[in-house]
């Protein structure tokens, strides 16, 4: 399958601002199965970008505006391919796999994504709730199906319920959210029981007839480490496994790594306007 994108950020400033420094993660990785074909940003006002690639693999590209702006818009434009089949659920968790899955050297190896963070916290009544409910975790990959099966069944996907900045622990109870909400409670519950994980930010092509959501703007979903295997996409918004429709642009332990678009600035206020669009190219 072949995507181009088109992805639009608009800051509106209250007044006129001058020294804007930012850095962009919305370039799509090439990895095993998917490859970018083409990659460009357009930044009005005009600015050159300097790109690096930050700890947990992903581009970041880094600009600055010295001049006065009102507003700030950052396009980038993508062409991605992606061939990925369905598998997870045929994974037999061998005996080989679980004498890796609880050795040290596998849990010293991800431990970045066994511990907790601020945004994926829960307290601990809230792991037991849900672990419960979804049932025996001591095989991460049934048990992984099962929790995104039970969190995409439990809340409610609403853009007004949340915020950028809210928790796990804060989320939970509300039982809606968006992408980012479903990704952070799913993996705070995956590392409670010892199960590495990670955020995953990309885009989802839905087509004209799809039942899934999140296409407005950057998905999330979250990835499984199984021994062996390597990593697995699990999309609790919509109970899918992360395939062919997901587009991915980076991976860390939480938002805060894989945030699109971050900067600091002298001004007022700002309002943002965000614009994706994910069409399909060929087969």
């Amino acid at each position: 399958m072949k995507y181009q994108i088109e992805h639009t950020n608009t800051f509106y400033y209250d007044n006129f601002v001058d020294q804007s420094m930012n850095h962009i993660r919305l370039k799509p990785r090439t990895d095993e199965c998917q490859r970018l074909l083409s990659y460009r940003t357009e930044i009005n006002p005009n600015s050159m970008t300097k790109e690096h690639i930050d700890l947990w693999g992903n581009h970041v590209e880094t600009f600055f505006i010295p001049e006065k702006h009102e507003h700030l818009t950052v396009k980038t434009i993508s062409t991605v391919s992606i061939q990925k089949s369905p598998f997870i659920r045929m994974i037999h968790f061998s005996d080989e796999m679980k004498e890796i899955f609880h050795s040290e050297l596998f849990h010293s190896h991800y431990l970045a994504y066994l511990n907790e963070t601020p945004y994926t916290f829960l307290y601990k009544e809230q792991v037991d709730e849900i672990t419960r409910a979804v049932g025996d975790p001591s095989n991460p990959v049934q048990f992984s199906i099962d929790l995104m099966a039970y969190l995409h069944q439990s809340i409610v996907y609403n853009t007004t319920s949340t915020v950028v900045n809210t928790k796990a622990y804060e989320a939970w109870p509300l039982k809606g959210g968006v992408c980012q909400d479903y990704a952070h409670i799913m993996i705070g519950i995956l590392r409670a029981n010892g199960i590495p994980s990670r955020y995953v930010s990309g885009y989802l092509y839905v087509g004209e007839d799809s039942a899934l959501v999140g296409d407005a703007a950057t998905h999330a979903w979250v990835e499984v480490m199984i021994p062996g295997i390597g990593w697995i996409g699990l999309d609790p918004t919509n109970n899918v496994e992360a395939l062919e429709q997901h587009i991915r642009i980076g991976t860390g332990r939480d938002y805060a790594d894989v945030s699109p678009l971050q900067g600091v600035y002298r001004g007022g206020g700002q309002n943002l306007d965000v614009k994706v669009s994910v069409a399909l190219v060929d087969h």
